[in-house]
Protein backbone atom coordinates (compact mmCIF):
# COMPACT_ATOMS: atom_id res chain seq x y z
CA UNK A 1 0.00 0.00 0.00
CA UNK A 2 2.62 2.17 0.96
CA UNK A 3 4.59 1.67 -2.46
CA UNK A 4 0.86 3.10 -4.48
CA UNK A 5 0.46 5.87 -2.14
CA UNK A 6 4.37 6.52 -3.31
CA UNK A 7 3.80 6.59 -6.59
CA UNK A 8 0.95 8.51 -6.29
CA UNK A 9 2.26 11.22 -4.93
CA UNK A 10 5.77 11.16 -7.77
CA UNK A 11 2.26 11.92 -10.39
CA UNK A 12 0.85 14.56 -8.49
CA UNK A 13 4.19 16.07 -8.00
CA UNK A 14 5.39 15.25 -11.84
CA UNK A 15 1.58 16.85 -12.71
CA UNK A 16 2.13 20.04 -10.60
CA UNK A 17 5.71 20.71 -12.05
CA UNK A 18 4.44 20.13 -15.72
CA UNK A 19 1.66 22.60 -14.83
CA UNK A 20 4.06 24.79 -13.09
CA UNK A 21 6.13 25.23 -16.30
CA UNK A 22 3.70 25.38 -19.14
CA UNK A 23 3.76 28.19 -21.24
CA UNK A 24 7.34 28.84 -19.54
CA UNK A 25 9.39 29.27 -23.31
CA UNK A 26 13.27 27.32 -23.61
CA UNK A 27 16.17 28.80 -24.75
CA UNK A 28 17.61 26.87 -27.44
CA UNK A 29 21.22 25.40 -26.96
CA UNK A 30 22.31 26.68 -30.37
CA UNK A 31 21.26 29.15 -32.54
CA UNK A 32 20.50 26.59 -35.23
CA UNK A 33 23.48 27.04 -37.08
CA UNK A 34 25.54 24.38 -35.09
CA UNK A 35 26.69 27.21 -33.02
CA UNK A 36 26.08 27.49 -29.06
CA UNK A 37 25.12 31.11 -28.82
CA UNK A 38 26.86 32.18 -25.75
CA UNK A 39 30.16 30.05 -25.33
CA UNK A 40 33.35 31.85 -26.81
CA UNK A 41 36.43 29.47 -28.13
CA UNK A 42 39.51 29.66 -25.55
CA UNK A 43 42.26 32.71 -26.11
CA UNK A 44 42.79 36.45 -25.63
CA UNK A 45 41.63 36.77 -29.50
CA UNK A 46 38.46 35.39 -29.15
CA UNK A 47 37.72 38.22 -25.68
CA UNK A 48 35.42 41.43 -26.53
CA UNK A 49 38.62 43.42 -24.65
CA UNK A 50 42.00 42.12 -25.15
CA UNK A 51 43.34 41.54 -21.51
CA UNK A 52 47.19 42.37 -20.59
CA UNK A 53 49.89 40.35 -21.08
CA UNK A 54 48.47 36.72 -21.36
CA UNK A 55 50.94 33.52 -20.15
CA UNK A 56 51.10 30.15 -21.01
CA UNK A 57 48.96 29.62 -17.42
CA UNK A 58 46.39 32.37 -18.69
CA UNK A 59 46.00 30.14 -21.81
CA UNK A 60 45.64 27.00 -19.99
CA UNK A 61 43.15 28.35 -17.70
CA UNK A 62 41.11 29.70 -20.35
CA UNK A 63 40.90 26.58 -21.96
CA UNK A 64 40.36 24.20 -19.49
CA UNK A 65 37.09 26.71 -18.35
CA UNK A 66 34.64 25.78 -17.63
CA UNK A 67 35.91 21.84 -16.58
CA UNK A 68 36.24 21.56 -12.64
CA UNK A 69 39.91 20.42 -12.48
CA UNK A 70 42.40 23.51 -12.72
CA UNK A 71 45.40 22.54 -15.94
CA UNK A 72 48.85 21.29 -13.96
CA UNK A 73 50.73 24.08 -15.60
CA UNK A 74 51.69 25.75 -12.43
Amino acid sequence: MGLIKLAAAGVAGYAIYKYAMHGRGSKPAHAGNGHFTDVRDAGPENMKSRPGPWSKTDEAIDESFPASDPPATY
